[in-house]
């Protein structure tokens, strides 16, 4: 094949992802470069049409990271509004019937109240984007709608950079008119901040071994929706976590409701991706959740506005993989910093931004040409309270996984009150491994969605504003094309048409009356689920042109 004539551009720092973790890099690099008089070229690549379009979040945030960056932040203009004002948990026990814990039996992790601290009920989205306005103020470039494809390596190893994806290519591989071969990004120092399971994170810890020693990664689906309500049962602030129904006691989770801003409220499940039927479908267990009479009060007289879904890295300190290698760094969700034990990953991801936009800029500023593994960082890294959150709580998910959410959260709630000093648990089965073959498994009959408070996967794909141009590759990619059929179909009766929570894999039958594997592939919302549970791991997730995929509004 006839070799691409590439453009290609010089930086000092790429960073690759526009969410927190990216952005907080972005904003601190240019901080002390302004601060030292010292020129620095910083770049962020978003594979979004813009900024925020590809986040998405619950979120109650603790604002301790931003505070470190911004100690002005309010004066800025930043996106928080939303105190929040009261806390509740509840054990739904059944369709109908709820316990609501009492503020002894919650876990520390879980108040977001009571303390000195004040949390706030946010949009994700929109703080990245104001986050990105920081960053452009202080002399950060950013390249949204512009997909990071491949990563450039020296000869022996050492990243260079990462390579763009081409624009403007037919769906057989050729050209079309208009093609734009994709630009190589170089840079002394390269930051990887794709988010949970991000497909260059991926192969990089592959290819370095940054996960030797550790115990596999465990992940969740979190499902989220925003809603207009009625202004009179709005109280702004308000927030709810809780457990049990609809899930059973092999699949583990929990939902959230908050009150946000402008009469919305958010609501959303993460389930474990370690769950065991391969006839759950997470998409529908979200929908049915709903009318349970403790979450339907919230959203009853409303209307749902926008829906999204994506993975979580949840893991925790026994999974986080090796952060350094030669010529860049692994931060945020692709590598794994969320604190599960507080359901919040936002704050832990931005610190361990700033942390390595300390470390980089301290090489380059000694005149660091680039291409050295910062180690550096995993000392500063391990001596930060973000470090000491996950060490506190290494074992919360999984204690959860081996002992279940009633056992689990009783060793979880007793590990809190000394201080993280039980014996450590671990959970040394991968995702994909759990599954059941589906004749050992109780088939699941979901109801029919009400159009009120619960809905099919085709509404809520259109409110996602998911888009990607028809004739090009397709981004979902199968080692063995006849798997599907083969193996997971009789074994399993081919869940990824039940854990996708877009409708993206269906079993069709062909002209000739036999099923076939089809791929909707325009409907992908940049979950990863598929790469995270296929039981064959045989499919694998790509960047798709860049600016396709869902564009979330204030998600």
């Amino acid at each position: 094949m006839e070799e691409v004539e590439r453009e290609s551009m010089d930086f000092d720092v790429v960073i690759v992802g526009a969410g927190p973790a990216g952005l907080s890099a972005a904003c601190r690099l240019m901080q002390q470069a302004n601060d030292a008089g010292q020129e620095l070229t910083v770049c962020v690549v978003e594979k979004g049409s813009e900024v925020g379009a590809h986040i998405l979040s619950g979120a109650v945030f603790e604002p301790r990271a931003l505070q470190e960056l911004f100690p002005d932040w309010a004066d800025r203009g930043a996106p928080l509004t939303t105190p929040a004002t009261r806390d509740e948990l509840y054990l739904l026990k059944d369709a109908e019937k709820a316990q609501k814990l009492p503020n002894a039996l919650v876990p520390k992790t879980m108040h977001n109240t009571g303390d000195d601290l004040t949390r706030y009920v946010i949009s994700a989205g929109n703080l990245c984007r104001w986050l990105a306005e920081q960053a452009e103020e202080l002399g950060v470039e950013i390249f949204p709608g512009f997909a990071a494809q491949e990563v450039l390596h020296d000869e022996d190893g050492t990243v260079r950079g990462i390579l763009i994806g081409d624009m403007g290519v037919a769906a057989d591989g050729t050209p079309k008119d208009g093609h734009m071969p994709g630009m190589e990004l170089r840079a002394k120092y390269t930051l990887f901040a794709e988010g949970s399971r991000g497909h260059l994170g991926k192969r990089l810890i592959e290819r370095f071994q940054l996960d030797e020693g550790k115990d596999p990664q465990h992940y969740g689906i979190g499902l989220k929706e925003l809603w207009d309500v009625p202004e009179a049962q709005h109280e702004p602030g308000l927030v709810l976590h809780g457990s049990g129904w609809p899930l059973d006691k092999h699949t583990h989770g929990g939902w959230f409701l908050y009150h946000a801003e402008n009469q919305q409220v958010v609501v959303g499940l993460i389930m474990d991706l370690s769950y065991q039927n391969p006839w759950l479908s997470p998409f529908d267990e979200f929908q049915r959740m709903k009318h349970h009479p403790v979450l339907a009060k919230h959203l009853q007289g409303g209307k749902r506005v926008a829906y999204g879904a994506r993975a979580i890295t949840k893991g925790g300190l026994n999974c986080l993989p090796k952060m350094t290698f030669p010529g860049g760094l692994l931060i945020g969700c692709d590598a794994g910093t969320l604190n599960f034990a507080k359901i919040k990953g936002l704050h832990t991801a931005m610190k361990s931004g700033l942390v390595a936009a300390e470390t980089v800029y301290a090489a380059i500023a000694a005149g660091d040409e680039g291409g050295r593994e910062l180690t550096a960082f995993t000392d500063a890294w391990e001596a930060s309270w973000a470090y000491g959150e996950l060490k506190e709580t290494a074992s919360f998910g999984p204690a959860i996984h081996k002992y279940g959410t009633v056992g689990g959260g009783a060793y979880n709630f007793l590990d809190q009150l000394v201080g993280g000093k039980l014996p450590e648990v671990h959970d040394t089965t991968p995702d994909h491994a759990t599954l059941k073959p589906a004749s050992e498994c109780e088939k699941i009959d979901y109801p029919r969605p009400d159009g009120k408070l619960s809905f099919d996967k085709p509404s809520s794909v259109f409110l996602s504003n998911t888009n990607h141009e028809e004739d090009q590759p397709c981004h979902l990619k199968l080692d063995d094309p006849e798997l599907p059929i083969r193996e997971n179909l009789p074994l399993y009766d081919e869940p990824a048409q039940r854990y996708c929570p877009a409708g993206v894999y269906e079993v069709v039958e062909d002209d000739a009356g036999k099923p076939r594997f089809q791929i909707n592939f325009q409907n992908c919302v940049h979950c990863k689920t598929c790469d995270i549970k296929d039981p064959a791991q045989n499919i694998t997730w790509v960047a798709p042109e860049g600016g396709g995929g869902p564009n979330y509004p204030n998600m």
